[in-house]
């Protein structure tokens, strides 16, 4: 399926830009308006791509009878820099947007404009799992490809999904196609929401008491993990624990078979911004964007892929934050502050919860010592 076909620019470039975790509310915040628009403006891409959790969907601002007119007013606040410059762009889902409207509708509010090229119907049984065909500059042939991939939502049981049978069989068929089209498999980048188990693999294991350290999710929860030297070195960050599937369904594996695809992109995990290889596959986070939810500070942000139609098999990414772009201050300090330091998890509040706990106890402690010795 050839879905409003993109094309390599006549000097033979493609700049991509990625938004993710906007997971914003019906009063979107000003920030993240700012940072899109900036962003855009400084990166002029051929095409945005929004990877999941535009809206926070479990925010009870979003109830009531009149939820699909605040979801709309939502997505059209978040996709409005885009489609007022007149760019083309695509959606997949994360696991909250559906909590405030099911993913069919919202998909028709993205699909009001012409600018949004996903397809109509579901694929592999989800909206937001598509493929973009990418064509040469002379439009002979595809050159490039993306996949967008619906990766799930909160699992029954805990935790989260992971990319389904179907899905994979969708895109190990699509390769297929692609290979029988062009002669050869076709050079390709994954987006989606959730990352991948095989993130781990990327990570160092380290001492809990480590700088740094953060206590891996679930499957690997008595686990410590921080960034290898090379990354922290080359301006990564690791903020918090890659929030993968408990069930591994191969999907990486499936993705590396024949090793047309050069990188998984996710978000997700809303303060980590990092990329390392394996097996062949850039594994990469970028940073949440969105300033009614938690983040990393003025380094919330956005990425940015170059493509070089003469070098098929190789791309640049690098990020763009609201520091970089806008500067320092934000229009809610106190709202961004908290934002920036409330713990991410349950897990993760724990230990603050219980050294609380101890401090009101020994406050407690000492003022019935005072109390009896007065």
């Amino acid at each position: 399926m050839v879905i409003n076909v993109q094309q390599f620019k006549p000097n033979g470039t493609f700049r991509i830009m990625q938004i993710t975790d906007t997971q914003e509310d019906p009063n979107v915040s000003p920030d993240t308006v700012r940072l899109i628009d900036a962003a855009l403006d400084k990166a002029k891409p051929d095409l945005v791509v929004f990877t999941g959790d535009q809206i926070k969907g479990y925010s009870t601002k979003f109830r009531g009878k009149d939820a699909k007119t605040k979801v709309k007013g939502a997505l059209d606040a978040i996709t409005g820099p885009v489609r007022s410059r007149g760019i083309p762009f695509a959606v997949t889902f994360g696991n909250h947007d559906k909590q405030a409207l099911p993913e069919e509708e919202q998909m028709a509010i993205y699909r009001e404009s012409p600018l949004c090229i996903n397809p109509a119907e579901e694929i592999a049984g989800s909206h937001g799992t598509f493929h973009i065909p990418i064509f040469s500059s002379t439009g002979e042939k595809v050159a490039f490809n993306l996949y967008l991939i619906h990766s799930g939502g909160d699992a029954k049981g805990g935790g989260y999904e992971n990319v389904n049978e179907e899905k994979i069989r969708w895109y190990q068929a699509t390769r297929e196609q692609l290979k029988e089209q062009v002669g050869a498999y076709v050079p390709s980048l994954v987006f989606q929401h959730i990352p991948v188990d095989e993130y781990y693999q990327i990570l160092k294991r380290a001492d809990k008491k480590t700088k740094g350290a953060v206590r891996a999710y679930r499957t690997h929860k008595d686990e410590y993990y921080v960034l290898p030297d090379e990354l922290l070195a080359n301006g990564h960050f690791l903020g918090e624990r890659p929030a993968s599937p408990d069930v591994n369904s191969g999907e990486f594996e499936a993705l590396a078979e024949k090793g047309e695809v050069l990188g998984m992109w996710v978000g997700h995990d809303h303060i980590n911004s990092f990329a390392g290889n394996h097996k062949g596959i850039d594994l990469g986070y970028t940073q949440g964007a969105g300033f009614n939810v938690y983040g990393p500070g003025v380094n919330r942000g956005v990425r940015v892929f170059d493509l070089d139609e003469t070098k098929p098999n190789t791309y640049k990414t690098h990020t763009l934050t609201f520091q970089a772009l806008v500067g320092k201050k934000v229009k809610k300090p106190l709202k961004n502050y908290l934002y920036s330091h409330v713990p991410t998890t349950v897990d993760a509040a724990i230990p603050l919860i219980i050294k609380t706990l101890l401090a009101l106890a020994a406050i407690i402690a000492a003022i019935v010592v005072l109390v009896k010795i007065l």
